[in-house]
């Protein structure tokens, strides 16, 4: 008798909870009195009345879902009217709407990395840029997070189209890439720049207009971004933004585009609604900004160490996965919640706290953030001396 097909998945679970990585799904109640640094809404506007009711009277007025791929019949004028929004406050020439920032990526890499194309991928790349390069026709190079001149470099062996891919604002650690360095290293080589600004939109830039546009990109031929509407615009989706050209030729080639059912109207409308706000409340990414700065001095100050934040993501080095997984489980029981990331999802194999700040939180908030991060904490001497 030959074996069982997935007999193999139980020695991965096995190999999984000995290394103290297992994973498990914890749905949240829709009201909780755990204070929360972990979700990614920066500007918290998930739960603001006008994106509530932006998204209710969508649903009401377009149904529930979109009903069919955006070529068919799943855009809508609210899907219409969020593209053009988005790529004038971003300064872009047009804007694409996806179901999600990860389909965005997929489209965004593969569509524009042909066979014959070079990829040249940040080491701390989001795994949606890992994946697209990894589907791509093209050659890839992995370089060492944000050095640009290791890009030069790589671009320099190949004769031919190419495309640096990179976060803006990296993910696990919370810094900035080097966009003017790069986008410079690029025009020096004839090699497009394509920026996913997940962590920047809505965060940096005049009003949040995001790391591109505060990198002085905005509108560039050479440069295309891909955002998320799930994190400073409190919905859910991804759009890419760039030349008319570049947009027109997603709508062609994208399979992520062509082939996915479109974006749900609540989620469109409550984009929308958020992008709008933004748009009257442009002071929101600077108190965003503050509360990160003010964890992450609280924290180093008792001995903790991390990455400066150049957004509003903040991370706190553990000692041990097992260590980082009870740590933040006692600042659940103690009322926080916090992200854990462990490897594989940290390329540098150290665990983490990950802490996102939001506009809305008060100082008695992240007061009380810090003093049950920091009385919850391993010893201080091993945190430190592991990171």
């Amino acid at each position: 008798m030959p074996r069982p097909p997935f007999d193999w998945i139980d020695e991965q679970a096995r190999l999984r909870a000995d290394a103290g990585l297992t994973r498990v799904l914890r749905p949240r109640a829709a009201r909780t009195t755990l204070l929360d640094l972990a979700g990614n809404d920066y500007l918290g506007l998930s739960r603001h009345p006008e994106v509530t009711a932006a998204a209710a009277e969508a649903a009401g007025s377009w149904g529930a879902g979109a009903t069919g791929s955006r070529l068919v019949t799943g855009s809508t004028e609210l899907h219409g009217d969020l593209e053009r929004e988005l790529a004038a406050f971003c300064g872009a020439e047009a804007a694409l709407v996806f179901s999600s920032g990860y389909a965005a990526n997929l489209a965004a890499v593969t569509a524009l990395a042909p066979h014959g194309t070079l990829l040249v991928s940040d080491a701390a790349n989001h795994a949606s840029l890992i994946d697209g390069c990894r589907l791509a026709r093209a050659a890839v190079q992995v370089t060492p997070h944000a050095e640009p001149e290791a890009v030069r470099k790589a671009l320099g062996t190949h004769h031919g189209p190419a495309l640096a891919v990179t976060d803006s604002v990296f993910s696990v650690d919370g810094d900035a890439a080097p966009l003017a360095a790069l986008a410079a290293v690029c025009r020096q080589r004839g090699a497009g720049l394509l920026v996913d600004d997940a962590h920047g939109f809505g965060v940096l830039g005049e009003g949040g207009r995001g790391a591109v546009a505060a990198a002085g990109l905005a509108g560039a031929a050479d440069t295309v971004t891909t955002v998320t509407l799930s994190k400073s615009l409190g919905s859910q989706g991804g759009a890419v933004l760039g030349p008319a050209p570049v947009i027109a030729h997603l709508v062609n080639a994208a399979r992520t585009f062509i082939f996915d059912t479109g974006l749900a109207p609540a989620a469109a409308g409550a984009a929308l609604a958020a992008l709008r706000l933004l748009r009257r409340e442009p002071g929101r990414p600077a108190l965003a900004r503050a509360a990160a700065a003010r964890l992450y001095e609280g924290l180093t100050a008792v001995g903790l160490r991390g990455t400066r934040p150049d957004a509003a993501v903040v991370s706190v080095h553990a000692p041990s996965p097992e260590t980082a997984v009870d740590w933040a489980e006692a600042c659940r029981s103690a009322g926080l919640l916090v992200g854990c990331f462990r490897p594989p999802s940290v390329p540098d194999g150290i665990s983490r706290l990950r802490l996102t700040a939001r506009a809305d939180l008060t100082r008695n908030q992240l007061d009380r953030a810090l003093d049950t991060i920091i009385r919850t904490a391993p010893d201080l001497a091993d945190t430190a001396h592991n990171a």
